[in-house]
């Protein structure tokens, strides 16, 4: 029956609305002189003739087709609707009444008034009927759809059963509201109850999601409300006032997700790649982390420059699946690229030799590793082994298969660390290095191996944009960890650009650096935020402000300022993004004493002989750079530690 349903043309399903219109009329007619006359008799019923219904049926869809009633569609049949469908049983009526009066039957008038009382009747019935149908037919077909309760029953929540009806995902089921004299009426075809019954309803009506449509109400009665709700494991949502969407009111904020973009404090870089496109034009490129947020943004736009093959590595199957659905998507019909999933680690070398060797990979984009700051403090094994040796892992393997260029994406964490997930980025920075040096010195350079750095990503997962967002949609506060935290932040689609371009760059060895403009003092960046959704800040300058932001301390291994470069020694490239950066670097012996010892720590699942290891070598590193101008604060801003 769906697929029948669903299938079927625009112009099949008014053809058959214009023959419902068409085949009422001599129904109607009878039946209303049987009431008329308390009979059910053919005789007598005016114009009982062949001809008579032909014609009668004839001014009915002539009526249906002039007004264009059988052009709406069934879930748009509401006041404006029922009252065209009024007109046109009047003006049947009269039509009868003329044709009657012709023939000479002289047939009462009160008949045709039933007749046509009955026509109407008969009209908004049955297409109430059919929407009933429909409606089951698509919940059979468990379309997900989503039933909701309407919290205030007022003009924007009648607006909004309206509106809803036109959306066949959401499903209104009843009316909730304070006022009493409006409990247990019924208003847009759905019954109005009391507060009380909520948890009734969800239970009985399957109910999933509260929508608040009480724009009048104060903030911290729609906040209690909210969390009551939720606690019952109902979604809520709340809007405005359709008038104050109309107005185009700061509330709307409130309904859209706010674009990372707009917090950068400076405008969004949307310069091309130069000459870059044609280094990934034709040619396999690899990525790992697909499915991350620079992962998935590095596949777009490599897509965009049509590769020969795009071959994608993820560990996660949702989000593999949903990368390889989306870029399939955007190719079309008629794909001009392959695209290669794989679900795997780098950490598989197998797997890795395998992918290189069958797709003849090309060009490596290794964005693949643990990133969450203090996940990666808790879990310190796991995250640098998965960072330094998975890194190791794939290099290796890109370098036995000669494949063109190896980019590895790296972390402003990654100077001078105080966290392991810096560390173990900043040692993965150090095996890339030492692995380009050592093939060029054998004469196995065939692989051109580089990494760019660069700071926070706005709108990534684990970032603070979507963090803030979500505070904000539950009526906050806003946590941040101390006053005086600044970060460098560059928009997804940004930092994925500046990485392509880089990788034309790159000549071997290559740390490059993107200037990602001035940091941002996060608590302005709240702040902003905070404004931007239509509420306002409360502090001690403004006590009645509706949101506040909270300090909640350092985590562990957080510092106040990132920087992006470890030395003073960098020289700019073509690209005037783009930096060259020349630090110090460890020896072939010093990388793989290092790597040993973080490797016999590793498996022996011993994280302070770890974070020494980590701290002998890196800090080594740290130490003997000098303060430069790209740096936010030449001062250390949390006590040395091992990490």
């Amino acid at each position: 029956m769906y697929q029948l349903v669903s299938q079927l043309p625009r112009s099949a399903k008014w053809a058959i609305m214009l023959a419902l219109d068409i085949m009422l009329a001599p129904v109607a007619l009878y039946v209303g002189f049987a009431l008329v006359n308390n009979t059910l008799s053919w005789d007598q019923t005016p114009l009982f003739s062949y001809r008579a219904i032909a014609l009668m049926m004839l001014i009915s869809g002539l009526l249906a087709v002039v007004m264009d009633i059988y052009r709406i569609q069934l879930k748009a049949y509401e006041n404006r609707a029922i009252g065209l469908s009024a007109i046109h049983a009047m003006a049947l009526g009269l039509s009868a009444i003329v044709l009657d009066g012709l023939v000479g039957h002289n047939s009462p008038v009160s008949g045709f008034i039933v007749f046509a009382i009955v026509f109407f009747l008969m009209a908004v019935v049955s297409r109430l009927a059919l929407l009933q149908v429909l409606q089951s037919v698509y919940r059979d077909k468990n379309m997900e759809q989503s039933r909701v309760l309407i919290y205030g029953a007022g003009p924007t929540g009648r607006q909004l059963a309206a509106a809803l009806r036109m959306d066949d995902s959401i499903f209104p089921v009843a009316f909730i509201d304070d006022n009493t004299t409006l409990q247990g009426s019924i208003v847009q075809g759905l019954r109005v109850y009391a507060p009380s019954t909520i948890r009734k309803l969800q239970r009985s009506r399957r109910v999933d999601r509260v929508l608040l449509a009480m724009p009048s109400i104060g903030r911290p009665r729609m906040l209690k409300l909210t969390r009551q709700l939720t606690e019952w494991d109902l979604d809520v949502q709340a809007l405005p006032s359709f008038a104050q969407l109309a107005r185009g009111n700061t509330l709307v904020g409130q309904l859209e997700p706010v674009a990372p973009g707009q917090f950068l404090g400076r405008p969004a870089f949307e310069d091309d790649l130069l000459d870059g496109a044609a280094t990934y034009r034709d040619r396999c490129v690899f990525i790992t982390g697909a499915g991350g947020s620079i992962g998935s943004e590095l596949c777009r736009q490599v897509l965009d420059h049509k590769p020969r093959c795009l071959v994608l590595l993820e560990m996660s199957e949702l989000a593999l699946y949903n990368i390889d659905k989306e870029l399939r998507e955007l190719q079309g019909d008629i794909p001009a690229v392959e695209i290669v999933p794989f679900l795997g680690t780098v950490m598989d070398g197998p797997l890795m030799r395998q992918i290189m060797d069958r797709h003849s990979v090309e060009i490596v984009l290794h964005a693949a590793a643990y990133k969450h700051v203090p996940l990666v403090e808790r879990n310190a094994i796991v995250g640098v082994t998965n960072n330094v040796f998975g890194t190791q892992t794939l290099a290796l393997a890109a370098a036995d298969a000669g494949v063109a260029q190896f980019i590895l994406i790296s972390s402003d964490k990654a100077v001078r660390p105080t966290n392991a997930m810096g560390a173990s980025k900043r040692l993965a920075e150090i095996l890339i290095q030492d692995l380009a040096n050592r093939t060029a010195q054998i004469g196995r350079g065939k692989t051109i191996f580089s990494m760019v750095r660069f700071g926070n990503v706005m709108g990534s997962s684990g970032s603070v944009v979507p963090l803030f967002q979500d505070q904000i949609r539950k009526g906050g506060p806003l946590t941040l960890t101390h006053r005086d935290v600044t970060r460098y932040f560059m928009t997804i689609p940004e930092a994925s650009r500046l990485v392509l371009a880089a990788g034309a760059l790159a000549v071997g060895g290559d740390v490059f650096v993107l200037d990602m403009g001035d940091p941002v003092l996060i608590y302005d960046l709240a702040r902003r935020m905070i404004e931007a959704s239509g509420h306002t800040l409360r502090d001690t300058n403004n006590p009645r402000g509706q949101i506040e932001i909270v300090m909640t301390g350092l985590r562990p291994g957080e510092k106040l300022y990132e920087e992006l470069l470890i030395g003073n020694d960098s020289r700019p490239t073509v690209h005037p993004k783009i930096v060259r950066a020349h630090e110090p670097q460890l020896s072939e012996i010093e990388v793989a004493a290092v790597l040993k010892a973080v490797r016999t720590a590793a498996s022996e699942l011993d994280e302070a002989a770890l974070r020494v290891a980590l701290s002998r070598w890196i800090e080594q590193i740290g130490s003997a750079a000098a303060p430069t101008a790209l740096r936010v604060h030449a001062k250390e801003d949390v006590p040395k530690r091992p990490f």
